[in-house]
């Protein structure tokens, strides 16, 4: 990527190209984002003061809520300002910085997402071992291993995203500086560039999703051997809220990211909009609306304010 690679600028064509739309799709976007903001920084909040809380499933939780905030901040700020500007000018510099963000954040969290299942694996699987396979140290370190392979494999995503001879429209037809409309303007072959983001989503998104298909597998198998139809329910209880993470995220992941580049179509935007600002706004009602033991500490944390206050 040369100087005058860095000169360029592109525009970025945003949801809609009507002004009418723009305020009113602001405030449609402003409320997911604060929401997001809110919700993941309370369940990260109510994780650190809640000793009931600190094991290792909630860890992982934590991590999760904090990708989702960076995740979304990521694209949300920038798609919020471009709707009450006229000018969606963004420079290459910027455009590569968002792309390369935003996919480290997304990776990660399909990292997190695996390890999640894993967690719930071991934990229904393997209880008596569960303190010993999934210690504190580990956690840490599968946390650290995913960020860093996470960061090596957004470096090769960004590099073959913009290392190509941009000469020819400037024009993005998206809202934000995403794989596929970044592509369409590179002047020279993309094939081989393509080829490889292929490789690394395959290994990274299909990879992940295998280690979840079968940590739900054995997890299945274990619960359908249990006698008591209270402990088969309980079990599943505590599997329910990360599947439909898992759903909402993968889902629209492999629409997006695994289909050929020639497929992709003005539902794109649509399906975007599901992973980068339906997806983590949802993630917190998810996980303490269907969790028993984050409703609880809740409940807990707000009479422990309540006798706080009384006594002040």
């Amino acid at each position: 990527m040369g100087g005058n690679q860095t000169q360029i600028k592109f525009i970025l064509l945003g949801i809609t190209d009507s002004p009418h739309a723009q305020t009113p799709l602001f405030v449609f976007f402003l409320l997911p984002y604060i929401v997001t903001l809110v919700g993941n920084v309370g369940i990260i909040t109510l994780v650190r003061v809640s000793p009931s809380l600190h094991t290792p499933m909630y860890f992982f939780l934590t991590q999760f809520a904090f990708t989702d905030i960076c995740y979304s901040t990521v694209i949300s700020p920038r798609m919020l300002a471009d709707l009450l500007s006229e000018d969606k000018t963004i420079s290459f510099t910027a455009c590569m910085m968002q792309f390369f963000t935003f996919a480290f954040f997304a990776i990660s969290e399909c990292y997190l997402l695996a390890m999640m299942a894993y967690d719930r694996h071991v934990a229904i699987c393997q209880p008596l071992l569960y303190v010993t396979i999934i210690s504190s140290r580990v956690c840490w370190q599968l946390v650290a291993s995913s960020y860093l392979f996470s960061f090596l494999s957004a470096i090769i995503y960004t590099w073959c995203v913009f290392g190509g001879s941009f000469c020819g429209p400037n024009r993005i037809d998206h809202f934000f500086c995403d794989e596929f409309p970044v592509l369409k303007l590179v002047c020279s072959d993309t094939h081989s560039s393509e080829m490889v983001i292929f490789a690394f989503v395959t290994i990274n998104v299909v990879g992940t999703s295998a280690i979840i298909l079968l940590s739900y597998i054995s997890i299945i198998r274990t619960v359908l051997r249990m006698c008591s139809a209270q402990s088969r329910a309980r079990a599943f209880h505590t599997c329910t809220s990360h599947l439909m993470a898992v759903s909402l995220f993968f889902g629209s992941g492999f629409f997006m990211y695994l289909q050929p580049p020639s497929n992709h179509r003005s539902l794109d935007k649509v399906v975007s909009i599901i992973y980068t600002v339906v997806t983590p706004m949802l993630n917190p009602f998810i996980y303490s609306l269907r969790n028993k033991e984050v409703k609880g500490a809740l409940l807990g944390s707000q009479t422990s304010i309540y006798f706080t206050v009384t006594c002040l």
